[in-house]
């Protein structure tokens, strides 16, 4: 096999995924696992199970603010045992090949340019909504450089502390993690669903599919939290239409499965927030390649840096 192939991952905080992919996005082989504390084996051991051949080097897309100059991950509220971790070097010594480092959300959004939803766009911001909520940008063809982390801006002067140490958060209102802590919270207090009788009884278990379920079984409590959670994220896209006047909104992430209460309710949010002139001139989209935006965007990454030494326009 010729090295027209790299490696790409995307380590989220949930979940790790890792795939053989072309020069052309396309994916030859790829595995899912749970994201594990031992980062750096666990990183190893899924690259081994699929390389195959030569490769051209390895892009590596996770969750947190990055320190790209020296390989390491400076803060993940949702994945800390990648802080501080030389992935980099210590990857790059096992394989022998170039190993590059970038945001999750921005590898994603980058594999949406290249093979996905963004392809026709020339800007466009990406917003991954899941653990956490994770944002990238691609500006006049090209990702820009910047965190893009849109899931710690904030909506809510006086509220509780993120994980990340920031008040009022969009992630602790818009999230997954926001979703369960509401929904447990809530049923802690009493409040009659049926989510009570999910999970054999232990609402501590209970998913953002169970919450989405129930809601479409009538469960007043489980509609009620997506539509809130809708709202927060409709605040957060305004926002983002307000300040960058994007072509579209791309969303990914396993949230947008339930798109027909929780993102038709952020729609209506933000459009009665942005300015109407931006609000009509956006589309708000779904990601096309789903889970595998990251993965793409991140062996993308490889083919950026070593063939053509620049980010290229698409």
């Amino acid at each position: 096999m010729s090295k027209k192939y790299a490696i790409g991952i995307d380590l989220g905080g949930t979940n790790l995924r890792v795939a053989l992919v072309s020069a052309e996005g396309e994916i030859v082989r790829k595995i899912k696992r749970s994201s594990s504390e031992q980062v750096f084996d666990s990183l190893v051991e899924s690259i081994e199970e699929v390389k195959h051949g030569e490769i051209a080097g390895i892009g590596l897309g996770v969750a947190g603010i990055i320190d790209r100059k020296n390989g390491r991950v400076f803060s993940s509220p949702n994945l800390r045992a990648v802080e501080g971790i030389d992935l980099v070097h210590g990857i790059q010594r096992k394989f022998n090949v170039p190993v590059f480092l970038e945001n999750d959300a921005n590898a994603a959004a980058l594999g949406e340019k290249v093979s996905g939803a963004g392809k026709n766009f020339e800007s466009f911001v990406l917003l991954t909504l899941g653990t956490g909520i994770g944002g990238g940008i691609i500006h006049k063809g090209e990702l820009l450089d910047v965190a893009a982390e849109a899931g710690h801006m904030s909506i809510n002067a006086e509220a509780d502390k993120c994980p990340c140490g920031n008040i009022g958060c969009l992630e602790n209102y818009a999230s997954a993690r926001a979703m369960i802590a509401r929904a447990v919270a809530m049923l802690e207090k009493g409040t009659e669903s049926i989510l009570k009788e999910c999970c054999k009884g232990s609402i501590y278990k209970i998913t953002p599919e169970d919450i989405y379920k129930a809601a479409l079984e009538g469960d007043t409590l489980s509609r009620e939290i997506l539509r809130e959670a809708g709202k927060a994220l409709g605040v957060g896209i305004a926002n983002m239409i307000n300040v960058l006047s994007p072509e579209a909104i791309i969303l990914a992430g396993g949230l947008i499965g339930a798109w027909n209460i929780y993102v038709q309710e952020a729609i209506r949010e933000a459009s009665r927030r942005a300015f109407k002139d931006l609000f009509d001139s956006v589309k708000i989209i779904p990601s096309s390649l789903g889970d595998e935006a990251g993965t793409v965007g991140a062996a993308s990454l490889v083919f950026m840096k070593i063939e053509k030494n620049t980010q290229p326009r698409f």
